[in-house]
């Protein structure tokens, strides 16, 4: 049975994102990209119990991983989902998981 995210270790983690990258490469080189974002996001996700919720405050605006000139400003945490907004976007509340997201006075 397979476990939850929530519930590995984290070199269980560190596994499972390792084999889910492979399996997206994998999709990527057949041309199946629907299964490939698939693996991609489960990976993502994956990472995001290996950071701390605590390290992502409120109101700050952070970077978006793999969309350049995006950011997004965290309202509220929710486990290792950030809820906010994209800056300059439709204005809707979305979620990203913490894994995502990168401070902006990192990426320069």
């Amino acid at each position: 049975m397979d476990k939850k995210f929530s519930e590995m270790t984290p070199n269980e983690l560190r596994e499972t994102i390792a084999t889910l990258k492979e399996k997206a490469r994998k999709a990527e080189q057949l041309g199946i990209l629907n299964e490939f974002a698939v693996y991609e996001r489960k990976a993502l996700l994956a990472q995001a119990y290996l950071l701390n919720p605590d390290d992502f405050k409120p109101g700050e605006i952070y970077r978006i991983e793999n969309d350049p000139g995006m950011f997004f400003q965290v309202d509220y945490l929710k486990g290792v989902y950030a809820w906010g907004y994209r800056l300059g976007g439709n204005h809707y509340e979305e979620a990203l998981p913490i894994s995502m997201l990168t401070p902006v006075k990192e990426a320069f």
